[in-house]
């Protein structure tokens, strides 16, 4: 019975595709889109490749890009009453949050209404300068 000490592919459990898989999922999308665009520079079907690659496995879109407006979700900490604080607080930042966006579009659409204002005034001085220099 003779055993071998040099693991196979299968025993190591990732191959080559699989490491190099894994070390551009640890450095992000932008490490993908990289790969992708030195793909289409050197060798242009490798960058179609991986761009099919990255649309297939769903790393394209992989949430980064998903609005983050959902209310955080959390692990318990064990500790109840902090739990309680925790969920309070972010309940009551989640309030001021809003009420500062609400602040905050009122401003935008008073400066709207001030900037149309001054058009139309300038739009009516300018009807009668006109008028009076026609007659």
């Amino acid at each position: 019975m003779t055993t071998t000490t040099a693991p196979t592919l299968m025993q190591q459990g990732q191959g080559w595709f699989s490491k190099a898989e894994n070390w551009l999922d640890a450095r992000g999308k932008g490490a993908w889109i990289a790969a992708m665009v030195l793909g289409f520079i050197f060798f242009w079907p490798l960058g179609l490749a991986l761009l099919a690659y990255m649309i297939w496995s769903k790393r394209m879109f992989n949430g980064s890009c998903k609005s983050r407006r959902h209310s955080p979700t959390f692990n318990s900490s064990g500790n109840s009453a902090f739990d309680a604080y925790k969920a309070d607080t972010l309940k009551r930042l989640e309030e001021e949050q809003g009420a500062f966006e609400a602040f905050l579009q009122r401003l935008r659409d008073a400066k709207d209404k001030s900037e149309f204002d001054a058009f139309m005034e300038d739009r009516a001085k300018n009807a009668k300068s006109d008028d009076s220099a026609e007659a």
